[in-house]
């Protein structure tokens, strides 16, 4: 009897144990109230525990729970969370009701974790763009669309198109155009293959071709303002930029576009498509077509004589005579024509129950013609140059000089296909990215000045003597090709970079507060200098712009490897942290290891938040600025166009001199903040950013002999046969800090219709260096220094010290009425060859622009913008440094010496020769013709 009770007991424990841990599989389907369509991404917790998983692209889930679970949670960013009691129910389908307040704020940029969350949930401080943000500036391209719609980010034409027409350095925060990463659909997109040399912002810098991007293409832009290499690895020292691809089937748009300046010229015509498809059941297929030219828009200065005679030795006369048929002594600068060919796909589909395959690509053709300074006669002399007026003279046969022109073709491409999956919970992304940039060059309209001519292999040592002339003593036999051989049309090679990127990132809900994301990326990167012809740089090579020499032209390549590990825990519903760190090797400099911490504190609910975070970072050397070596004509005040020397950083001259291996830049980074939701339609933001950079890297000034035979600096130039030359180094320590603020008022009802108010503003409370420049050895003992005033007012001070946004929407009925003011704080340089004492300063300015927007039919819209309406045009004065300067400032005449030193003699009148703050070309007007399909 006791033995069978014994057996009854152990079975019935046994039964009750198997039933305690059984498994209950729930399924179902999500969708939207709205439309019934599915939602895929949906989490779905239950609630207590760590078991969870999302829903596939139809929205479909399966979950297994213990019997412990009696309630399932739904969340999404978009849709108001909703608790469901499980009870007995096998099967739980639900339909999400929109949440009004969190619409078009889903972000991704800065968050590895797997979370999504909203602009006032987020630990960081991100701006979030809609392409009709974008669309309604009336800016054609991306880049300047942006110029007017954050306050951080800065771009403009420089004042001397040749390679940099191709593509406008920009910057946030003023940290330059190479410390803000830029991601396509949250992958890292291409560098260019330019770098920046000549005496402008962003000098000795690289960037992304971000112009390239449609606008008709973008769905939003999310803009992470703090550091982020934690996350990302190299170049997220100011911000990471990730542009999100329209992925809609149900909408196809052709756009019309057309405009012109105030002045009748840089007229636009641009023709756009974007439509979309399904692709394999419930997959997507989207793609745009952009095509468009824009006309050439100039705007030079009256030229003073009495500056050209001086500068060029030329008799007075003879320059008035050719001013008084060419005032502007036939310069052409402004901004150049361009045409550009962009087309660009994205899509995804479901491959099997909870994996996606995606993709996108892109690939853009642009070619730009601009226009070098005209080489005047009292400036190329026939007495120099008797076969001029044979090349370049006018329907009389009189020589009258030349403008020699320079043509950039650029190809930029990139593309992405990945693998996303959902099981058990994890969420895995496997990705592989490829991109590109090339660009070629061409001089026309030119010569090559060579007195002696053009080499011959067979009888030429070369420039033995290094001073741009091929001597009698450097011909060693045969006949001499003189310079009426020379061509006038130059194929002056490029630059081309590549590079491939895998990523591998994998996350997980582990519980209802608690988030673990980590992963991997490899990258190969390529770099190539391309030769060009012969003539385009022997002895001095193309009369404007010296082609890529056969000794300079050559390739390069290194590879880094990188994992990260990112933690977040939600302590309570209004307490968050996040920890992410991140370890890189490079194949070149080494190792970095970085890391961030942030948090998020709500208060009142979700209506006020305060927000920090403290982070390290890296950004390393890139190989442009490794292995770049190039002759570089630059503009000489008072002595016009010279000829210098750029060595890069692995070459033997470099090592003459004792300049280091470029190392990695390293970062330090802060930002507190706040922000509330006030209303459901007013929020606001506001942020403080310090950012502490070590051993930044810049290209430094010409360093030549000091006069002193006995230096050791003037003893190694000679003995080597080196005049001048600059180079890259890590010199210098920066802190940058300031102030953003970000606020918003929606849906007001005036009358009939809607008002709408928002207010952006960035304030740089401080960029400067922090400590002196460390300059090499050998260079400090010759009183030299590899970065002086002009090259700091570059870094520090050459963009908006402030600048803030102010638009208004109005929406009545059928029409959109838009009214933005941009106002672009001061800006400072300290060009080169002016007086020491002075400084100049662009004037602080208020941009307005106007737009209208009618909805003639529901497939159907027409919209007018007027882009500076005032016809507002940058405006500096010279600003005395110390009372030296306040007497020359009180002398007209050394004042206008003064002038003609920094603008060539007025060429430049609006603008300098090393930058300004916005646009000079003036009112414009766009008109566009939207129809939907």
């Amino acid at each position: 009897m006791m033995k069978s009770l014994m057996h009854f007991a152990w079975a019935a424990l046994l039964l009750l144990s198997t039933q305690a841990y059984a498994q209950k599989v729930i399924t179902g389907v999500v969708t939207s109230q709205d439309d019934g369509n599915p939602i895929a991404g949906v989490n779905v917790m239950a609630k207590g525990t760590s078991t969870g998983t999302t829903t596939g692209t139809d929205g479909q889930y399966t979950l297994s729970v213990p019997p412990s679970a009696t309630t399932l949670v739904f969340s999404f960013i978009g849709f108001t969370t909703q608790e469901v009691a499980i009870g007995d129910q096998s099967t739980i389908s639900v339909r999400m009701v929109p949440d009004v307040s969190q619409l078009a704020e889903v972000i991704v940029v800065g968050n590895r974790g797997g979370v999504q969350r909203t602009i006032t949930d987020t630990p960081l401080p991100v701006d979030v763009l809609s392409v009709k943000e974008l669309r309604s500036t009336g800016q054609y391209t991306f880049d300047k669309a942006l110029q007017y719609r954050v306050p951080s980010f800065n771009t403009v034409q420089t004042p001397v198109n040749d390679a940099t027409s191709l593509l406008d350095p920009y910057e946030i925060r003023n940290m330059g155009p190479s410390r803000t990463l830029i991601l396509i659909n949250g992958k890292r997109k291409n560098f260019s293959s330019l770098i920046y040399t000549q005496t402008s912002p962003g000098r000795g810098e690289t960037g992304v071709d971000i112009s390239a991007i449609p606008t008709d293409a973008i769905k939003r832009v999310e803009i992470l303002r703090d550091g982020a290499s934690a996350q990302y690895g190299s170049d997220a020292i100011a911000g990471v930029m990730n542009i999100i691809l329209k992925d809609n089937v149900d909408e196809g748009l052709v756009t019309v576009r057309t405009g012109i300046t105030g002045e009748g010229d840089g007229g636009l015509f641009g023709l756009s498509l974007n439509n979309g498809a399904k692709l394999f059941g419930d997959g997507f297929i989207n793609y745009t077509i952009d095509l468009s030219k824009v006309g050439l828009a100039n705007r030079p200065g009256t030229v003073d004589a009495e500056g050209e005679a001086s500068d060029f030795g030329a008799d007075i006369n003879e320059v008035r005579a050719f001013l008084a048929k060419k005032p502007d002594a036939g310069n052409i600068n402004g901004s150049p024509e361009t045409t550009a060919a962009k087309f660009l796909v994205n899509g995804g589909f479901e491959i099997s129950t909870g994996s996606d395959l995606y993709f996108n690509a892109a690939y853009v053709y642009k070619k730009v013609n601009s226009f070098a300074n005209y080489r005047t006669p009292y400036w190329r002399p026939l007495s120099d140059y008797p076969y001029l007026d044979d090349f370049f003279g006018d329907e009389n046969g009189n020589y009258v000089g030349y403008v020699p022109t320079f043509d950039g073709d650029l190809n930029d491409y990139n593309g992405t296909i990945g693998l996303k999956s959902s099981r058990n919970g994890w969420n895995t992304d496997l990705s592989l990215t490829v991109g590109g940039n090339q660009q070629l060059y061409t001089v026309r309209n030119s010569h090559n000045r060579n007195t002696l001519g053009l080499r011959n292999p067979d009888t030429y040592l070369g420039d033995v003597n290094n001073n741009g002339v091929v001597d009698s003593n450097e011909i060693v036999q045969g006949t001499l090709k003189y310079l009426e051989n020379s061509p006038i049309t130059f194929r002056a090679g490029g630059s081309r970079f590549n590079h491939i990127v895998g990523n591998l990132d994998v996350s997980r809900l582990l519980t209802d507060n608690f988030t673990i994301a980590f992963g991997s990326e490899f990258r190969s990167e390529n770099y190539e200098t391309i030769e060009g012809d012969l003539a385009s740089y022997e002895a001095g090579g193309a009369d404007s712009f010296a082609g890529n020499s056969k000794e300079n032209s050559f390739k390069s390549n290194r590879y880094n490897f990188g994992g990260y590990l990112s933690l977040g825990y939600d302590i309570t519903e209004s307490f968050l942290i996040d920890a992410t760190g991140r370890f890189e090797n490079y194949s070149d400099f080494g190792n970095a290891f970085v890391y961030k911490l942030s948090s998020r504190y709500k208060i009142a609910g979700d209506k006020m938040i305060i927000r920090g975070s403290y982070s390290t970072g890296f950004r390393a050397p890139s190989l442009h600025q490794i292995y770049t070596q190039k002759a570089q004509y630059s503009f000489v005040p008072g002595q016009g166009i010279q000829v210098s020397g750029l060595a890069n950083n692995v070459s033997p001259q470099i090592r003459l001199l004792q300049i280091p291996q470029l190392d990695a830049e390293k970062s330090k980074n802060l930002t507190v903040g706040f922000g509330a939701n006030i209303t459901d339609n007013f929020t606001f933001t506001v942020d403080y950013y310090s950012i502490r950079v070590e051993d930044r890297i810049v290209l430094s000034n010409e360093i030549g002999p000091s006069g002193n035979a006995a230096n050791p600096l003037d003893q190694i130039l000679a003995n080597n046969g080196i005049v001048s030359l600059s180079f890259f180094t890590n010199s210098l320590n920066t802190i940058t800090n300031g102030i953003d603020v970000v606020a918003g008022y929606r849906r007001l009802g005036l009358g009939a219709g809607q008002l709408s108010f928002n207010l952006a503003g960035n304030y740089t409370m401080k960029n400067e260096r922090d400590g002196d420049a460390e300059n090499p050895p050998i260079i400090a003992a010759a009183g030299q220094s590899v970065i002086d005033e002009t090259q700091e007012a570059l870094i520090f001070t050459s963009r908006p010290k402030f600048k803030a946004i102010l638009g208004v929407d109005y929406s009545i009925n059928k029409f959109l009425f838009t009214l933005n003011n941009t106002l672009f704080g001061p800006t400072k340089f300290r060009n080169a060859g002016m007086d020491s004492d002075l400084g100049i300063e662009f004037k602080t300015k208020v941009v307005t622009d106007v737009g209208i927007q009618f909805q003639a039919s529901p497939r159907l819209a027409l919209s007018l913008n007027v882009n500076n309406v005032l016809n507002v045009l940058p405006e500096w004065k010279f600003v005395a440094m110390n009372p030296n300067g306040e007497s020359i400032l009180n002398d007209s005449a050394a004042v206008k010496v003064q002038s003609n030193l920094i603008t060539f003699n007025q060429r430049y009148a609006t603008m300098s020769y090393d930058g300004f703050h916005f646009s000079q070309l003036g009112t414009i007007y766009n008109f566009a013709v939207t129809l939907g399909f």
